[in-house]
Protein backbone atom coordinates (compact mmCIF):
# COMPACT_ATOMS: atom_id res chain seq x y z
CA UNK A 1 0.00 0.00 0.00
CA UNK A 2 1.48 3.22 -1.05
CA UNK A 3 1.17 6.23 0.94
CA UNK A 4 0.73 9.19 -1.51
CA UNK A 5 -2.52 7.86 -2.88
CA UNK A 6 -3.74 7.54 0.87
CA UNK A 7 -2.83 10.71 2.24
CA UNK A 8 -4.15 12.45 -1.27
CA UNK A 9 -7.82 10.76 -0.39
CA UNK A 10 -7.53 12.26 3.01
CA UNK A 11 -6.92 15.79 1.39
CA UNK A 12 -9.23 15.59 -1.05
CA UNK A 13 -11.88 14.75 1.82
CA UNK A 14 -10.52 17.28 3.59
CA UNK A 15 -11.11 20.36 0.39
CA UNK A 16 -14.35 18.73 0.13
CA UNK A 17 -15.61 19.06 3.36
CA UNK A 18 -14.09 22.56 3.31
CA UNK A 19 -17.87 23.69 2.45
CA UNK A 20 -19.25 22.60 5.62
CA UNK A 21 -16.88 25.19 7.42
CA UNK A 22 -19.46 28.32 6.87
CA UNK A 23 -21.67 29.44 9.58
CA UNK A 24 -21.76 28.07 13.19
CA UNK A 25 -21.54 24.36 13.77
CA UNK A 26 -23.86 22.29 16.38
CA UNK A 27 -22.62 19.35 18.58
CA UNK A 28 -19.16 21.23 19.27
CA UNK A 29 -19.09 18.63 22.41
CA UNK A 30 -18.02 16.03 19.97
CA UNK A 31 -14.44 18.38 20.18
CA UNK A 32 -14.11 17.26 23.57
CA UNK A 33 -11.09 15.15 24.69
CA UNK A 34 -12.69 11.29 25.65
CA UNK A 35 -9.47 10.14 26.75
CA UNK A 36 -7.27 11.42 29.30
CA UNK A 37 -3.56 10.93 28.10
CA UNK A 38 -4.84 12.22 24.49
CA UNK A 39 -6.05 15.28 27.27
CA UNK A 40 -2.92 15.76 28.66
CA UNK A 41 -1.30 16.06 25.66
CA UNK A 42 -2.75 18.95 24.36
CA UNK A 43 -6.79 17.52 23.80
CA UNK A 44 -7.16 15.75 20.48
CA UNK A 45 -3.79 13.81 20.03
CA UNK A 46 -4.85 11.75 16.94
CA UNK A 47 -1.40 9.31 16.21
CA UNK A 48 -0.34 7.54 19.94
CA UNK A 49 0.37 4.05 19.11
CA UNK A 50 -1.04 2.69 22.76
CA UNK A 51 -3.25 0.26 24.26
CA UNK A 52 -5.39 2.68 25.03
CA UNK A 53 -9.01 2.06 23.98
CA UNK A 54 -10.39 5.59 24.30
CA UNK A 55 -8.16 6.73 21.75
CA UNK A 56 -11.31 4.99 19.28
CA UNK A 57 -13.29 8.55 19.58
CA UNK A 58 -9.78 10.61 18.74
CA UNK A 59 -8.72 7.82 15.68
CA UNK A 60 -10.37 4.52 14.54
CA UNK A 61 -7.06 3.47 13.26
CA UNK A 62 -5.50 3.53 16.62
CA UNK A 63 -7.48 0.40 18.04
CA UNK A 64 -5.03 -1.57 15.82
CA UNK A 65 -2.62 -1.53 18.66
CA UNK A 66 -5.19 -2.64 21.25
CA UNK A 67 -5.84 -5.47 23.05
CA UNK A 68 -8.68 -7.64 22.58
CA UNK A 69 -11.64 -7.65 24.70
CA UNK A 70 -10.58 -4.11 26.41
CA UNK A 71 -13.10 -2.22 28.07
CA UNK A 72 -12.72 1.56 28.80
CA UNK A 73 -14.52 4.30 31.12
CA UNK A 74 -13.61 7.80 31.03
CA UNK A 75 -15.26 10.59 33.14
CA UNK A 76 -14.52 13.91 32.43
CA UNK A 77 -15.90 17.31 34.73
CA UNK A 78 -15.71 20.21 32.72
CA UNK A 79 -17.33 23.83 33.06
CA UNK A 80 -19.28 24.01 36.41
CA UNK A 81 -22.24 21.93 36.81
CA UNK A 82 -21.11 20.44 33.66
CA UNK A 83 -19.92 16.38 33.61
CA UNK A 84 -19.17 14.52 30.65
CA UNK A 85 -18.75 10.52 30.65
CA UNK A 86 -17.78 7.71 28.04
CA UNK A 87 -17.65 4.10 27.38
CA UNK A 88 -15.57 1.97 24.61
CA UNK A 89 -14.97 -1.51 23.71
CA UNK A 90 -12.63 -3.51 21.77
CA UNK A 91 -12.63 -6.73 20.32
CA UNK A 92 -10.26 -8.42 17.92
CA UNK A 93 -11.77 -9.63 14.56
CA UNK A 94 -9.65 -11.76 12.75
CA UNK A 95 -5.61 -11.36 12.35
CA UNK A 96 -6.38 -8.06 10.73
CA UNK A 97 -9.09 -6.57 11.68
CA UNK A 98 -10.75 -4.97 15.18
CA UNK A 99 -14.05 -3.64 16.16
CA UNK A 100 -15.12 -0.90 18.76
CA UNK A 101 -18.20 0.42 20.12
CA UNK A 102 -18.17 3.36 22.13
CA UNK A 103 -20.74 6.04 23.91
CA UNK A 104 -19.91 9.70 24.86
CA UNK A 105 -22.41 12.15 26.84
CA UNK A 106 -22.31 15.53 28.21
CA UNK A 107 -25.01 16.52 30.64
CA UNK A 108 -25.30 20.36 31.88
CA UNK A 109 -27.33 19.74 34.71
CA UNK A 110 -30.67 21.90 35.84
CA UNK A 111 -30.96 25.30 34.35
CA UNK A 112 -33.71 28.13 34.72
CA UNK A 113 -36.24 28.61 31.83
CA UNK A 114 -37.11 31.83 31.28
CA UNK A 115 -39.46 33.87 28.74
CA UNK A 116 -37.97 36.51 26.66
CA UNK A 117 -39.03 39.11 29.51
CA UNK A 118 -36.82 37.29 32.17
CA UNK A 119 -39.41 35.80 33.90
CA UNK A 120 -38.40 32.74 35.47
CA UNK A 121 -41.33 29.47 34.46
CA UNK A 122 -39.18 26.29 35.82
CA UNK A 123 -36.24 24.61 35.29
CA UNK A 124 -34.76 22.35 32.23
CA UNK A 125 -32.51 20.26 31.46
CA UNK A 126 -29.59 19.47 28.91
CA UNK A 127 -27.88 16.58 27.31
CA UNK A 128 -25.41 15.75 24.19
CA UNK A 129 -24.96 12.24 23.30
CA UNK A 130 -23.31 10.30 20.83
CA UNK A 131 -23.25 6.65 19.71
CA UNK A 132 -20.71 5.69 17.74
CA UNK A 133 -19.11 1.95 15.74
CA UNK A 134 -16.67 1.46 14.28
CA UNK A 135 -13.75 -0.86 12.69
CA UNK A 136 -9.97 -1.06 11.72
CA UNK A 137 -8.03 -2.84 9.41
CA UNK A 138 -4.45 -3.76 8.77
CA UNK A 139 -3.63 -2.56 4.86
CA UNK A 140 -0.40 -3.72 5.57
CA UNK A 141 2.97 -3.86 8.22
CA UNK A 142 2.72 -0.51 9.10
CA UNK A 143 -0.17 0.80 7.73
CA UNK A 144 -4.11 0.74 9.57
CA UNK A 145 -7.32 2.28 8.45
CA UNK A 146 -10.63 2.73 10.65
CA UNK A 147 -13.45 4.10 9.98
CA UNK A 148 -16.85 5.14 12.59
CA UNK A 149 -20.49 5.39 12.05
CA UNK A 150 -22.25 8.10 14.87
CA UNK A 151 -25.67 8.82 16.04
CA UNK A 152 -25.77 12.42 17.56
CA UNK A 153 -28.30 13.26 19.63
CA UNK A 154 -28.69 16.69 21.88
CA UNK A 155 -31.64 17.67 24.07
CA UNK A 156 -32.30 21.25 25.43
CA UNK A 157 -35.12 21.38 27.10
CA UNK A 158 -38.41 21.10 24.63
CA UNK A 159 -35.81 21.19 21.31
CA UNK A 160 -34.39 18.14 20.17
CA UNK A 161 -31.65 17.63 17.32
CA UNK A 162 -30.05 14.93 15.55
CA UNK A 163 -27.10 13.93 13.51
CA UNK A 164 -25.91 11.35 11.54
CA UNK A 165 -21.72 11.67 10.20
CA UNK A 166 -18.69 9.40 10.24
CA UNK A 167 -15.08 9.77 10.87
CA UNK A 168 -12.22 8.47 8.78
CA UNK A 169 -8.84 7.50 10.24
CA UNK A 170 -5.43 6.28 9.08
CA UNK A 171 -2.41 5.64 10.95
CA UNK A 172 1.24 4.33 10.02
CA UNK A 173 3.56 3.04 12.85
CA UNK A 174 7.34 1.62 13.07
CA UNK A 175 7.77 0.14 15.95
CA UNK A 176 11.64 -0.38 15.36
CA UNK A 177 12.11 3.10 14.92
CA UNK A 178 9.12 3.77 17.50
CA UNK A 179 7.27 6.69 14.97
CA UNK A 180 3.77 7.14 14.25
CA UNK A 181 2.17 9.16 12.27
CA UNK A 182 -2.05 9.93 11.37
CA UNK A 183 -4.77 11.11 9.17
CA UNK A 184 -8.06 12.19 10.82
CA UNK A 185 -11.23 13.01 8.92
CA UNK A 186 -13.92 13.63 12.01
CA UNK A 187 -17.58 14.18 11.85
CA UNK A 188 -18.50 14.10 8.26
CA UNK A 189 -21.90 14.01 8.15
CA UNK A 190 -25.13 16.23 8.64
CA UNK A 191 -28.28 16.92 10.07
CA UNK A 192 -30.99 14.91 10.18
CA UNK A 193 -33.30 17.01 12.78
CA UNK A 194 -32.32 20.20 13.41
CA UNK A 195 -33.52 22.33 16.75
CA UNK A 196 -35.27 24.63 14.77
CA UNK A 197 -36.06 25.72 10.83
CA UNK A 198 -32.77 25.98 9.99
CA UNK A 199 -30.18 23.05 9.25
CA UNK A 200 -26.78 23.81 11.45
CA UNK A 201 -23.25 22.45 9.58
CA UNK A 202 -21.48 19.70 12.37
CA UNK A 203 -17.85 20.49 13.66
CA UNK A 204 -16.08 19.14 10.71
CA UNK A 205 -12.25 18.67 11.71
CA UNK A 206 -9.01 17.12 9.73
CA UNK A 207 -5.88 16.35 11.62
CA UNK A 208 -2.68 15.47 11.02
CA UNK A 209 -0.17 14.11 13.82
CA UNK A 210 3.22 12.64 15.08
CA UNK A 211 4.32 10.64 17.92
CA UNK A 212 8.05 9.90 18.15
CA UNK A 213 9.88 8.39 20.82
CA UNK A 214 13.78 9.16 21.27
CA UNK A 215 16.44 6.57 20.42
CA UNK A 216 18.28 7.07 23.98
CA UNK A 217 16.13 8.37 26.46
CA UNK A 218 12.57 7.66 27.85
CA UNK A 219 10.74 10.87 26.20
CA UNK A 220 8.10 10.68 23.55
CA UNK A 221 6.56 13.43 21.73
CA UNK A 222 4.00 14.22 20.05
CA UNK A 223 2.35 16.93 17.58
CA UNK A 224 -1.16 17.63 16.33
CA UNK A 225 -2.27 19.95 14.03
CA UNK A 226 -6.23 21.01 14.22
CA UNK A 227 -9.00 22.98 11.86
CA UNK A 228 -6.81 22.16 8.73
CA UNK A 229 -9.77 23.42 6.38
CA UNK A 230 -9.98 26.48 8.26
CA UNK A 231 -7.39 29.05 6.98
CA UNK A 232 -9.64 30.91 4.97
CA UNK A 233 -11.66 31.58 8.25
CA UNK A 234 -11.56 35.40 9.92
CA UNK A 235 -10.55 33.51 13.12
CA UNK A 236 -7.12 32.21 12.04
CA UNK A 237 -6.89 34.09 9.07
CA UNK A 238 -7.41 37.32 7.54
CA UNK A 239 -5.40 38.49 4.44
CA UNK A 240 -5.42 42.26 5.76
CA UNK A 241 -3.47 41.36 9.03
CA UNK A 242 -0.83 39.51 7.29
CA UNK A 243 1.40 40.08 10.57
CA UNK A 244 -0.29 38.12 12.38
CA UNK A 245 0.26 34.54 10.50
CA UNK A 246 2.63 33.60 12.41
CA UNK A 247 0.32 33.44 15.53
CA UNK A 248 -2.44 32.21 13.56
CA UNK A 249 -0.41 29.53 12.21
CA UNK A 250 0.35 28.12 15.96
CA UNK A 251 -2.89 28.30 16.66
CA UNK A 252 -3.51 24.75 14.89
CA UNK A 253 -0.98 23.37 17.16
CA UNK A 254 -0.92 20.90 20.40
CA UNK A 255 2.11 19.86 21.27
CA UNK A 256 2.95 17.45 24.08
CA UNK A 257 5.73 15.22 25.73
CA UNK A 258 5.82 12.13 27.86
CA UNK A 259 8.39 10.84 29.95
CA UNK A 260 8.32 7.07 30.25
CA UNK A 261 10.69 5.97 33.16
CA UNK A 262 9.17 2.13 32.96
CA UNK A 263 6.73 0.27 30.57
CA UNK A 264 4.18 0.84 33.70
CA UNK A 265 4.00 4.31 34.33
CA UNK A 266 3.74 7.90 32.12
CA UNK A 267 3.73 11.61 32.85
CA UNK A 268 2.71 14.31 30.39
CA UNK A 269 2.17 17.32 29.73
CA UNK A 270 0.93 19.63 26.56
CA UNK A 271 0.18 23.11 25.52
CA UNK A 272 -3.00 23.80 23.59
CA UNK A 273 -2.27 27.29 21.15
CA UNK A 274 -5.70 27.64 20.03
CA UNK A 275 -6.70 27.35 23.78
CA UNK A 276 -4.82 29.43 25.52
CA UNK A 277 -5.58 32.10 22.83
CA UNK A 278 -9.04 31.16 23.50
CA UNK A 279 -8.76 31.87 27.35
CA UNK A 280 -6.22 34.71 27.73
CA UNK A 281 -9.16 36.67 24.90
CA UNK A 282 -11.43 35.46 27.76
CA UNK A 283 -9.63 37.27 30.71
CA UNK A 284 -8.14 34.15 31.99
CA UNK A 285 -4.30 33.56 31.61
CA UNK A 286 -3.38 31.61 34.58
CA UNK A 287 -2.20 28.23 33.21
CA UNK A 288 -3.99 29.17 29.81
CA UNK A 289 -3.37 26.40 27.41
CA UNK A 290 -1.41 23.86 29.73
CA UNK A 291 -2.50 20.06 30.01
CA UNK A 292 -0.79 17.81 32.56
CA UNK A 293 -1.40 13.84 32.90
CA UNK A 294 -0.07 10.50 34.19
CA UNK A 295 -0.51 7.00 33.48
CA UNK A 296 -0.20 3.70 35.31
CA UNK A 297 -0.53 0.40 33.31
CA UNK A 298 -0.32 -3.19 35.42
CA UNK A 299 -1.41 -5.95 33.36
CA UNK A 300 -4.22 -6.10 32.00
CA UNK A 301 -5.40 -2.78 33.77
CA UNK A 302 -4.71 0.76 32.96
CA UNK A 303 -5.73 3.90 34.86
CA UNK A 304 -4.74 7.66 33.00
CA UNK A 305 -5.56 11.30 35.02
CA UNK A 306 -5.38 14.75 33.43
CA UNK A 307 -5.63 18.60 34.14
CA UNK A 308 -6.34 21.43 31.67
CA UNK A 309 -8.36 24.46 31.80
CA UNK A 310 -11.00 24.66 29.12
CA UNK A 311 -13.49 27.03 30.83
CA UNK A 312 -13.08 30.28 33.22
CA UNK A 313 -14.85 28.99 35.70
CA UNK A 314 -13.17 25.87 36.69
CA UNK A 315 -10.48 23.66 35.84
CA UNK A 316 -11.19 20.21 34.08
CA UNK A 317 -10.00 16.63 35.24
CA UNK A 318 -10.37 13.98 33.42
CA UNK A 319 -10.12 9.95 34.53
CA UNK A 320 -9.75 6.70 32.38
CA UNK A 321 -10.07 3.18 33.77
CA UNK A 322 -9.43 0.54 31.24
CA UNK A 323 -9.22 -3.24 32.37
CA UNK A 324 -8.71 -6.15 29.41
CA UNK A 325 -11.61 -8.89 29.73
Amino acid sequence: MKSLPIAGLFFFISSVAQAQEEGTSVFNFLGLPSSAHSMALGGTSISMPDDDASLFFHNPALMANVEDNTLNLGFLTYMQGCKMGNASFVKAAGKRGTWAIGTKFLGYGSMAETTVEGISVGQFRALDMLLTGGYTYMLGERWAGGATAEFIYSKYGPYTSIGLAATLGLNYYNQEKDFSFSFVAAHLGGQVKAFGDTHERLPFDFRVGFTKRLAQAPIRFTVTMVDLTRWSSDYFYNPSHNEKFGKILLNHFQVGVDIIPSSYFHISAGFNFRRASEMKAAGSSHAAGLSFGAGLHIKRFRLDLAYAKYHVSTPGFMLNAQVRL
